[in-house]
């Protein structure tokens, strides 16, 4: 099964984005997922917006891991954001949220969907990694960060 590192291309790590709130951030994910990877806009940002209408994505510590199922997608795409200023995002410890993980998968559900949002748990969850995450000046350094972060299985 493939981890974050497999999955996740220095070309979708976008440090320091500027938005300022939810609908912004979803609409710049959708920007560069169309771009990137030819994911209508459209369906991305409408997908990330309902999935976060039924509950926020948001962890807690800063972190939120938006996630949606995409129609007519092949196979499951990631993106990782860091945000210049954290922006709110009904996160439980009530913190706003600057590390963004995007899951986009495709319509049927599959045990790799959930074997990556487990992962994505627990390194996100290791306030070493998030601080080592922060300190990555290039998304080269932080794809190198998540190749070669010790997960525990």
């Amino acid at each position: 099964m493939k981890s974050i590192a497999d999955l996740l291309p220095a070309r979708d790590i976008i440090l320091d984005l500027e938005v300022a709130n939810k609908d912004q951030l979803f609409d710049a994910i959708g920007r560069h997922m169309e771009a990137t990877h030819g994911l209508p806009k459209e369906w991305v940002v409408l997908s990330l917006s309902r999935r976060e209408q039924v509950g926020s994505t948001g962890l807690g510590e800063g972190v939120a891991i938006p996630h949606a199922r995409i129609k007519d997608l092949l196979c499951m795409q990631l993106a990782y954001l860091r945000l210049k200023s954290p922006i709110p995002f009904s996160a439980p410890d009530g913190k706003p949220v600057s590390d963004i993980l995007v899951l986009l998968v495709p319509k049927p559900a599959t045990e790799e969907h959930l074997a990556i949002l487990a992962e994505a748990s627990r390194l996100f969850s290791d306030a070493d990694f998030r601080e080592r995450l922060h300190q990555c000046g290039e998304p080269a350094a932080a794809k190198k960060l998540f190749a070669g972060w010790p997960v525990p299985a």
